[in-house]
Parts: structure tokens; C-alpha cells; sequence
């Protein structure tokens, strides 16, 4: 096993907030040395929990529609790397929603991970949480992905959530389309083609 491997075994075997997971802990986490995109996504939802897979819902479709990848290359550990805020489904809000990826996660485990990754040309930081953790600021999710070339140099492209609330935001900011999808889907085509 190499060093990568072991520690990805030790995430996905971690117990940490055990107590706090209402359908227990299943640490949802792809990586290999190599990989050249990274995406910091939230937490885990239910069908994400039930399967293992990242992104294998929904909003995982959305985000590889603006990718312009398919599911063979989004999965493709040794080209994308995927590692959430939360590794575990955190539960429902009071009102209904996914609640926050749990706070123990990305200090127990992101740096360890990223030290593994040294290849990552371009991380995408999809939702606020991952945008706050790694951008700091008290912008809003959409000041960051506004201002994403100023993020550019630093190897970050912040993004909306792809979830279905994400359709009236975008409707409410033609610039994303316009401006950002086109960025992300040329210097993805490049990072999987070299």
C-alpha cells in the first residue's frame, strides 16, 4: 500500500463524529497520486451514503454537465480527486434540508490528504463551506464565484452548489454561464488532456 493508500484507509475507517451521524458513519473520499483537479464539495448526501460514490446523485450530474466530462473521467481517481468538507451524510435540518458537513472532518483530515496530492493544478471549491475554509472572507458564495479569476492564481475556482436550488440562482446571474462555465470547462479540458 502506499502512503496515500494507508491514509485513505484510516479516513474511511475514522469514527470520529460517529455519534452525531444519523445513519452512521460511511466516509466518502477519492483521491490518487496524479491527480491534477481536485473538488472540495460539502458532505455527502443520502444516495451519496448509500452507494459509496461521490457526487452519484442529482447534483453530481449537474456538476459533471459543467465539466463537460463523463461519468468514466469524473471517476477516474488518478485524473480527479474528490474530497468533501464532511466525509459523512450529517443528517436533515429542522427544515429538511442536508444539515452543515461536520466541523471535524476537514481539520482531522484535508492537510494529511492534500500532502499527497501534490499534481493538483486546480481546486474547485463547490458550495460555501468549502469557499469559507479555503478562501476566508465574509464574502458570500456569490461575491467569491463573481471574483473567481482573482482566485485563479492561487489554484482555486469557486462554485455554486449544483443542486437544484442552484437553477434560480444561475437564471438570476447569467455572468455564471457566461463567464465562469466557460473558465472551468477550458482549463478542465486541459488539465485532463496533458
Amino acid at each position: 500500500m502506499s502512503d496515500l493508500e494507508t491514509l485513505l484507509a484510516q479516513v474511511r475507517a475514522c469514527r470520529l463524529c460517529e455519534a452525531h451521524l444519523p445513519l452512521g458513519p460511511r466516509p466518502v473520499v477519492r483521491a490518487a497520486p496524479g491527480a491534477r483537479l481536485l473538488i472540495i464539495g460539502q458532505a455527502p448526501g443520502t444516495k451519496v451514503h448509500e452507494t459509496g460514490v461521490p457526487w452519484n446523485d442529482r447534483s453530481g450530474e449537474r456538476l459533471r454537465d459543467w465539466l463537460q466530462v463523463d461519468r468514466e473521467t469524473f471517476y477516474d481517481e488518478t485524473e480527479i480527486a474528490i474530497m468533501p468538507m464532511g466525509f459523512c451524510y450529517p443528517g436533515v435540518d429542522a427544515k429538511g434540508g442536508d444539515k452543515p458537513p461536520r466541523p471535524e472532518c476537514a481539520p482531522a483530515w484535508h492537510e494529511a490528504i492534500l500532502s499527497h496530492l501534490p499534481d493538483v493544478a486546480l481546486t474547485l471549491l463547490v458550495g460555501s463551506y468549502a469557499q469559507k475554509r479555503y478562501l476566508g472572507g465574509r464574502e458570500t458564495m456569490t461575491a467569491r464565484v463573481r471574483a473567481f479569476r482573482d482566485h485563479l492564481a492561487q489554484g482555486f475556482l469557486p462554485l455554486p452548489h449544483p443542486s437544484w436550488r442552484t437553477t434560480h440562482w444561475q437564471r438570476k446571474n447569467p455572468w455564471f454561464d457566461a463567464e465562469v462555465l466557460p473558465e472551468l470547462r477550458a482549463r478542465t479540458a486541459a488539465l485532463l488532456a496533458g
